[in-house]
């Protein structure tokens, strides 16, 4: 009998704790602010295609007290049932939880133009509104060889070509590195460790930004992991003569080490497949360079000749 009487004691208490939780998260306060705005996006979208709720249930397969509770902002929605509901309303998954491509009418009508669009008629479009928006200190018509960027990975060779090329145009050379510490008043290694990665990000663009105004000629040897960062790439390649400075994954760790850096031991089968990843994954990031020069199977001297030839032959100097 005490048994029974326990057993309903905690089944009417669950009961009143999920009526208490549900009372939460109907107050004004308790409604997550996110799920909130998703809910509004999802009546609002439904109401722009003129679905009713019960169309939308049976356009999705989501039950319609489901589809109540996400657009009350107190559903518990899973990815997939969002995929669901995006595919019935024909849009993407982005203008469904609500990235800033999805803030305007105008956003979304531009997001259409470029959809479906080749990467070069990407980047012609990319090109034609950094044109457009540019800053005060903007390209204009200035020659942008004036402020020539290298980028590529660690070990590809920037600092050494950077210098060599220089001194034989005759421009300062800067690592970004060391405008970051300069910044930021302390190492790379501390900003990371006392701030984190984001905070890096922040000191890379503000050093960016004023190594542009503090040497209107210069050869820039960039960090490899600049181009992870949009807002940095785009402000670089709207002013810098951008070069890829490219080299093999196993050139790139032989470098590494030739510099002191043990970290990727030869032979560490993990750093390596690490270090192909992450290669991999900025190709696409690096190849918006004006020009590639590839440092593969090739001497310094080599190297060299055909960069200062390029540089050279671009900016109407003798060669």
């Amino acid at each position: 009998m005490l048994t029974i009487s326990l057993g309903l004691f905690w089944v009417k208490k669950k009961a009143l704790d999920r009526k208490a939780a549900v009372a939460l998260l109907d107050s004004s306060s308790g409604v997550d602010p996110y799920l909130s705005s998703l809910g509004e996006r999802v009546r609002r979208m439904r109401a722009i295609r003129g679905l009713t709720r019960k169309e939308l249930a049976n356009a999705t397969g989501v039950s319609e007290r489901h589809l109540a509770n996400l657009e009350l902002g107190v559903g518990n929605v899973s990815v997939l049932v969002l995929r669901q509901i995006a595919h019935a309303f024909h849009c993407t998954m982005a203008e469904l939880v609500g990235d800033v491509t999805t803030a305007s009418p105008e956003w979304l009508l531009i997001r259409e133009l470029l959809e479906k669009r080749s990467e070069q008629e990407l980047q012609r479009a990319r090109e034609t509104l950094a044109e457009l928006f540019a800053e005060n200190h903007g390209p204009g018509n200035r020659n942008k060889l004036q402020q020539i960027a290298l980028i590529g990975l660690r070990g590809a060779g920037k600092s050494t070509l950077g210098r060599l090329l220089a001194a034989d145009i005759g421009y300062p050379f800067v690592e970004l590195s060391a405008e970051i510490e300069r910044v930021a008043g302390c190492g790379i290694l501390e900003i990371h460790s006392l701030y984190g990665p984001m905070a890096y990000r922040r000191y890379e663009r503000r050093a960016l930004e004023e190594a542009l105004q503090l040497y209107p000629e210069m050869v820039l040897a960039t960090p490899g992991g600049l181009v992870s960062e949009p807002a940095t790439m785009n402000l670089m390649l709207a002013h810098c003569y951008t070069i890829w400075i490219k080299a093999t994954p196993e050139e790139h760790m032989q470098r590494v080490m030739a510099q002191g850096d043990f970290r990727p031991m030869a032979g560490n089968n993990e750093a390596m497949a690490d270090l192909k990843r992450i290669l991999a994954s900025r190709e696409a990031f690096y190849s918006k360079a004006d020009w590639v020069c590839s440092t593969t199977q090739v001497t310094l001297e080599e190297c060299l000749k055909g960069l200062r030839e390029h540089v050279r032959r671009l900016a109407g100097m003798p060669y």
